[in-house]
């Protein structure tokens, strides 16, 4: 992985009126966010090719594992529901459920609240290709974890686990589009 250079992680821009402490401050957010934002990439990057690499040796995109593995993780589900999971528009997801559908591992079925619905469900065959992906993926994070203490093992899971929380509460999807609204500096709990 290519190293990232000091001066791209340095700041030194003036902001008129501010206390040097405030522009410390401002400087250090930035530069922390703009590390984040790097490393946060490359590791996504690198966690995309590993997934399409892995995931594709069973015979499915990574669009359609990731829709089984949801089907399969929060049980029946509705087809728009599942939309908004993956933030894809109702067509796209129509499509990758019919390919899951005719390899036999999702069912649909009239949804028992409303009979107009559609209920998707997985198949015991769905169950057992999403059990076994995850199985392949999970021990390499456990090989990427080895050898770290249990306590950075469990900093860096509440670190992601907040990261993830903030960045969904700003990400609005609607009619198949995503639109990014950034969290304001002063109140990172709430987007634009």
């Amino acid at each position: 992985m290519p190293k990232m250079r000091t001066e791209d992680l340095s700041l030194s821009r003036r902001v008129p009126g501010r206390s040097t402490d405030q522009r410390s401050d401002d400087a250090s957010l930035t530069s922390d966010a703009r590390a984040l934002h790097r490393s946060l990439a490359e590791l996504i990057r690198l966690l995309q090719f590993r997934d399409r690499d892995r995931i594709c040796c069973h015979e499915v995109t990574v669009s359609q594992c990731y829709a089984l593995q949801a089907v399969v993780r929060d049980g029946p589900m509705r087809l728009n529901d599942l939309a908004s999971f993956l933030y894809l528009d109702k067509s796209t997801t129509s499509r990758v459920v019919d390919s899951l559908q005719r390899k036999g591992y999702l069912l649909r079925s009239p949804d028992p609240s409303d009979r107009r619905a559609v209920q998707l469900e997985a198949t015991g065959e769905g169950r057992r290709l999403a059990g076994r992906v995850e199985a392949e993926l999970q021990a390499e994070s456990e090989a990427a974890l080895a050898g770290l203490d249990s306590e950075v093992r469990q900093g860096v899971l509440r670190v992601l686990t907040l990261l993830i929380e903030r960045q969904a509460r700003c990400v609005e999807f609607s009619a198949g589009c995503c639109r990014w609204r950034p969290a304001s500096v002063a109140n990172p709990d709430t987007c634009c």
